[in-house]
C-alpha cells in the first residue's frame, strides 16, 4: 500500500502499537496516514485483536520540527465504520427474566411501576367493607396490582403452559371450572383463574385458568360395563 509518510515514521508506529498489543499478530494492514498539521501525524493500523472486529491502531507521532526525530505521543484503539461495538446499556429492570431470580438474590420494584398503586387507592372511599374485603383489595399493603397489572398478568396467564391453548387441556376430559380440585382464587380474577389442589395433576399448587384442563379431572371417572 503506497501512502504518503510526511514524517517517514511507519515503521515506529507499527513497532510501537505490536508493543501496545503485546503481539505483533494483532496489529494488520496499514489503513491510513493523516498529518494533523507539521507536528502531529496520526497511523491507523488495523486491529486483529478478538472482540474488537473492525477497529484501528491508532499511532499519533509528533515532531518538534523538521530535523527532529519523530517520537510517539499516543498508542489507543479506536472504533472504525464497521467496528463491533457493545450494545447501548439497557437497565436491569428491562433485562430481568423469569426464572432469573435464585435464592438470595434481590429485584427492586421500581417507585412508578405502572403495574402497582397504593393499596389506598383500591379502598372505597366510604369504608363500608369488612376486614376480610379490605385485606383483599389492599388494606396493609404499600402497594397492589393496577389495572395494568392484572390485565398483563391475566393475559400472561391464559397465554401460558396453564391456558386453554395447550395440548394437555385440548385433550382434557373437562375444563378445570368443572374440577373439584380447582379452587378459585380471590379478587377480580376469580372468575377466570383459580388453583389446582390435586396431587396427581401435573399442574398442582398452580395458578390454572378456568379454560384449562388435564386428565386428573375429577369427574373423569371409569364406568363399569
Amino acid at each position: 500500500m503506497s501512502v504518503k509518510d510526511p514524517f517517514n515514521a511507519l515503521e515506529l508506529a507499527r513497532q510501537a502499537a505490536c508493543e501496545d498489543s503485546h503481539d505483533a499478530k494483532f496489529v494488520g494492514e496499514l489503513v491510513s496516514i493523516d498529518a494533523e498539521d507539521e507536528r502531529i501525524c496520526t497511523y491507523l493500523f488495523e486491529s486483529s485483536l478478538p472482540g474488537y472486529h473492525g477497529w484501528r491502531w491508532a499511532v499519533t507521532v509528533a515532531k518538534l520540527d523538521s530535523d527532529s526525530p519523530a517520537t510517539i505521543c499516543d498508542v489507543v484503539l479506536l472504533p472504525g465504520a464497521e467496528s463491533l461495538l457493545a450494545p447501548e446499556w439497557v437497565p436491569y429492570k428491562d433485562r430481568i427474566l423469569p426464572g432469573d431470580v435464585g435464592v438470595g438474590d434481590i429485584i427492586p420494584t421500581s417507585a412508578d411501576d405502572v403495574r402497582l398503586v397504593p393499596g389506598f387507592a383500591e379502598l372505597p372511599s366510604d369504608g363500608e367493607l369488612d376486614l376480610q374485603e379490605a385485606f383483599e383489595l389492599g388494606l396493609g399493603r404499600a402497594r397492589v396490582l393496577s389495572v395494568e397489572g392484572i390485565d398483563a398478568a391475566s393475559k400472561r396467564w391464559h397465554s401460558g403452559d396453564r391456558g386453554p391453548a395447550t395440548p394437555i387441556a385440548q385433550y382434557a376430559p373437562k375444563p378445570c371450572h368443572s374440577c373439584g380440585f380447582f379452587i378459585p382464587i380471590a379478587g377480580s380474577l376469580r372468575s377466570a383463574f383459580g388453583v389446582c389442589a390435586n396431587a396427581l395433576s401435573p399442574e398442582d399448587a398452580r395458578v390454572v385458568s378456568v379454560d384449562h384442563g388435564c386428565g386428573a379431572h375429577s369427574e373423569a371417572l371409569i364406568v363399569a360395563e
